[in-house]
């Protein structure tokens, strides 16, 4: 194995990193007293951490305050907490109605499904299960396989992957073996979906994946 850490010490490094403000070099603690305390081997990994903190949040803390404190004024932070991420955007954006027929001509199928595509049984069943889901549930299915469950005004024709290309909804069929739980691939508006054997097996599963993710849990 490689030790990443063991000759840290030699660079001199403390808990602080340089930023530059209008025009001049400050030095800014990236925790407490940093300037206090050097990087060792044993450290390092909270120095990583501290390092990672501060370029993601802290060096916009400010910002970030004054759009959170806007959104409470809209939003009182109590009545949010009751919510999850995925709940909270369905509270703002609202639940359209998903068009069934718009959403399986829309789709691409790869994978074990690139023959038969929608006629292969576990599709059949899949599409089936989706059908009786109510509108909440088609829009939690569509946000852990597209990131977002909204549809484009102009239909799942127009459903755009990670680099703003169109990139329609595709299930790929997987082995069994490979996986479990059903997968997603938001950047690519992909489903991972098992070759199940039975329709109660695929309706279960599918569910538990779309719930868990919910939640922020993923399955393995």
């Amino acid at each position: 194995t490689i030790d990443m850490g063991s000759d840290v010490e030699y660079i001199g490094a403390d808990f602080t990193t340089a930023e530059e403000f209008l025009g001049s070099i400050e030095t800014v603690d990236l925790v407490p007293n940093g300037a206090d305390i050097d990087v060792t081997e044993d450290n390092l990994p909270e120095y990583i951490e501290a390092c990672l903190k501060y370029r993601l949040l802290g060096r916009y803390q400010a910002q970030l305050n004054a759009l959170i404190l806007g959104f409470y004024d809209v939003l009182p932070e109590p009545l949010l907490t009751i919510f999850d991420f995925q709940e909270l955007e369905m509270l703002m954006c609202g639940f359209e109605t998903i068009e069934m027929d718009d959403w399986i001509t829309n789709t691409v199928y790869t994978g074990q499904f690139r023959e038969e595509k929608s006629n292969h049984q576990v599709c059949v069943w899949f599409w089936e299960v989706v059908s009786e889901y109510d509108e909440e549930m088609k829009a939690r299915l569509l946000q852990f396989v597209t990131g977002t469950s909204g549809v484009p005004s102009t239909g799942f024709g127009s459903l755009q992957g990670y680099a703003g290309a169109i990139r329609l909804f595709t299930i790929m069929g997987v082995g069994i073996e490979t996986c479990v739980y059903p997968k997603s691939h938001t950047c690519f508006n992909r489903i991972d979906l098992p070759i199940y054997e039975t329709r109660d097996d695929l309706e279960e599963k599918l569910k538990i994946a779309v719930t868990m993710c919910s939640t922020g849990f993923e399955i393995e």
